[in-house]
């Protein structure tokens, strides 16, 4: 049996990477709460 998590780099970036965040007004609202709660790491 296959593992379920196959992973690829590029179709991670593209779904959850920072340019994907900023594309968005929900998506820049995600990233301002992020830093207010003070994360390091903010997307993929």
């Amino acid at each position: 049996m296959k593992q379920t998590y196959q992973p690829k780099k590029k179709q991670r970036k593209a779904e959850h990477g920072f340019l994907k965040r900023m594309a968005t007004k929900s998506g820049r609202a995600i990233l301002s709460a992020k830093r207010a709660k003070g994360r390091h790491k903010l997307s993929a």
